[in-house]
């Protein structure tokens, strides 16, 4: 909580459209004031704005391309700062395509918005969160991070977008079991396909002119929204909206722990026969 008794600053990054700026207008819904991150500086001014006028937050913007260190770099300070109570890192960008044709920069491109910079970012609020014992980070990755060994059509080529996305699950996975008992909640959503305009570009320039929806339909992102923010207050890790049968996630980590077990066990007996014994 703020000192006037507000919930703490929520930051929200690639807030322009889609899924960022759902979370933008539910969060302002329960009294947080925002900071909202993306490249369009015109369409945060407008959501600000907005918001403003609709929730009586308060809302900064910051016009940035996560991708670019100086930008970054500025990002980070705001969000290490002592107010911010939540983090949403929600930029990213999908570079599909087939993985000897995509351009090597875009490809880099990727991965400094899908990895490099939520866990900056991160690594950023995580510290003051831990030392007020309360906070929360929502990383959204994809339920492509999941579909490695699917091959494209119906789904796209995919190579290094989903193994972002996959980055972000064990990542945030890991850092949750790091940080239990501090009273900092982290969360990662894998969202499916979704109604936003994420699949209109590749990520090389942000889709110009006024908000539009793919047309491949998908779930509206204030279900995916919702979904995550009850999850949080749940407790919950990890959160795939619309899945039905909650019990898939804990049979993943069921399986994990059976590949851990299995090769431990067998490394450990290698090692008692001498096998894997160096020199």
């Amino acid at each position: 909580m703020g000192s006037d008794g507000t919930p703490g600053t929520a930051v929200v990054t690639g807030a322009s459209s889609g899924i960022g700026a759902e979370y933008a207008v539910r969060l302002a819904g329960r009294g947080r004031n925002l900071v909202l991150v993306a490249r369009r500086a015109e369409r945060l001014a407008a959501l600000a704005k907005r918001l403003r006028d609709s929730a009586g937050v308060r809302v900064e913007t910051v016009a940035a391309d996560l991708a670019r260190a100086d930008d970054l770099a500025r990002v980070a300070e705001r969000v290490a700062a002592d107010d911010v109570g939540l983090l949403v890192n929600n930029a990213g960008i999908n570079g599909y395509g087939p993985f000897p044709e995509v351009d090597p920069a875009l490809l880099g491109k990727v991965l400094d918005v899908n990895v490099v910079a939520p866990t900056v970012l991160t690594r950023a609020a995580v510290p003051a969160m831990v030392a007020r014992g309360r906070g929360a980070v929502i990383n959204v990755a994809s339920l492509l991070a999941f579909a490695g060994s699917l091959p494209p059509g119906p789904l796209p080529h995919r190579a290094v977008y989903a193994g972002t996305k996959g980055y972000l699950v064990t990542f945030t996975r890991t850092l949750a079991a790091e940080l239990a008992g501090t009273g900092v909640r982290v969360q990662v959503v894998c969202p499916g396909l979704t109604e936003t305009e994420f699949h209109l570009g590749a990520g090389e320039a942000p889709v110009a002119g006024e908000p539009r929806v793919h047309d491949d339909g998908g779930m509206p992102p204030v279900d995916v929204v919702a979904a995550s923010l009850a999850g949080l207050e749940a407790g919950e890790t990890v959160c795939v909206p619309g899945l039905a049968d909650a019990s898939a996630v804990a049979r993943l980590a069921a399986a994990e722990l059976h590949l851990r077990d299995g090769s431990g066990a067998r490394m450990a007996s290698r090692y008692r026969s001498g096998e894997g014994a160096e020199g």
